[in-house]
């Protein structure tokens, strides 16, 4: 049976290369980071090593990159410390960001008694800059979180304009960039941010590996206590290997960036045009089909079936070797419809199957030919 993964906005196949580093790592690394011996300074080394790629290629400094389990720790860890040891009073966030956020900031409502403001959305799920702008005016300590791409539907932040917003009016910012960086070229010199969240298997790197972008100077303490590693923002023993791959895989991505990106570009729009050709009255969920306003990687589409259908559909497509998503993997398990899309559909268009496609340089057009005509038998 054919395979055909078009999922890799929920986690990415690892390169060879990055596979090739992980098992050297671990063959030649196995000391203890924190030990004072050899083996220890050694496995000391790669990961300092690891911390001034990844800080020289967003042009920071080393001491701002905190290594985590991922992307999720490190939106815990930003977020619960603004508010614990930044006395900060108000988040400010949309209601389409992913749990990692949306759930630790309802929790912190209820642990501080912090107030939390959504900024409005179009019918597209755009922000709406100028709502932002009259909630920065407020006259308390603030921090805005707004993921750079959604991860749902691809929409685009403009992150530069939101910094500077954040800057005029004194507020902290954090992003969630989990499906850009790797993706995009990140010049956090150019950029207002004050904290970021990374996770390595978005970008052909190993799971359980990111890191967080930590403005130097800022006062944000741990999440974990324990040891002194990651100069006591983060405890316990580090993943050497981990944090090797994430450094390759990340090296990898930068420097193939331009041709990859002009690659999955031409195969996502592809993608469009079969699918469009295929099932006229299909429809795009957010900017997911405009290649300016959303991610090259992803498109989430609304496909005219019955809702009966609708209910086995990424079954059948899975019986067909063929891997996509109905949204976040993050949530896959719940009974819940996506979060996202119920902030810019109508009742009736959700009850229809939303499938997200998503890409990677290791996809071909003979893949997305396969797709819409398992597509058009399920449908016909």
């Amino acid at each position: 049976m054919k395979q055909v993964y078009f999922d890799s906005a929920a986690t990415t196949q690892l390169r060879a290369e990055v596979i090739e580093k992980i098992t050297d790592s671990m063959k030649t690394c196995y000391g203890n980071a924190s030990s004072t011996h050899s083996f220890g300074r050694s496995s000391k080394s790669c990961i300092e090593n690891a911390r001034k790629t990844v800080a020289k290629l967003l042009n920071v400094s080393a001491s701002e990159i905190v290594f985590t389990s991922g992307g999720t720790e490190a939106d815990n860890l930003v977020l619960r410390s603004a508010v614990r040891d930044l006395e900060v009073k108000e988040i400010i966030t949309s209601r389409i960001e992913h749990h990692a956020v949306l759930y630790t900031v309802t929790q912190l409502e209820q642990e501080y008694g912090i107030s939390v403001k959504f900024v409005n959305l179009d019918e597209n799920g755009s922000m709406d800059y100028k709502h932002l702008e009259a909630l920065l005016q407020a006259d308390k300590k603030q921090l805005v979180s707004l993921m750079h791409i959604n991860n749902e539907i691809g929409n685009i932040l403009d992150i530069k304009k939101v910094g500077t917003l954040c800057k005029t009016y004194g507020a902290l910012f954090h992003s969630d960039t989990v499906q850009s960086v790797g993706h995009y070229e990140m010049d956090l010199q150019e950029l207002h941010i004050d904290f970021m969240a990374v996770s390595a298997h978005k970008f052909h790197g190993p799971k359980g590996v990111g890191f967080a972008f930590i403005r130097k100077h800022s006062g944000l303490k741990p999440l974990i206590f324990g040891g002194e590693q990651e100069r006591g923002h983060r405890a316990g023993t580090e993943a050497v290997h981990n944090i090797v791959g994430l450094e390759e895989a990340l090296k990898l991505a930068y420097a193939h960036l331009v041709e990859e990106r002009a690659y999955v570009t031409t195969l996502k729009a592809y993608f469009i045009k079969r699918i469009t050709e295929a099932f006229p009255k299909a429809t795009f969920n957010g900017n997911s089909a405009d290649l300016e306003k959303s991610t090259y990687t992803l498109v989430n589409v609304c496909l005219p079936i019955a809702a009966e259908k609708a209910l086995i559909l990424l079954f059948q497509l899975d019986l067909k070797g063929i891997a996509c998503s109905k949204g976040s993997a993050c949530q896959s398990g719940s009974a819940k419809g996506s979060h996202v899309l119920s902030q810019i559909l109508s009742d009736e268009d959700m009850q229809k199957p939303s499938l997200r496609f998503s890409f990677c340089k290791y996809n071909t057009k003979e893949e997305v030919d396969y797709v819409i005509e398992v597509l058009k038998e399920f449908v016909s």
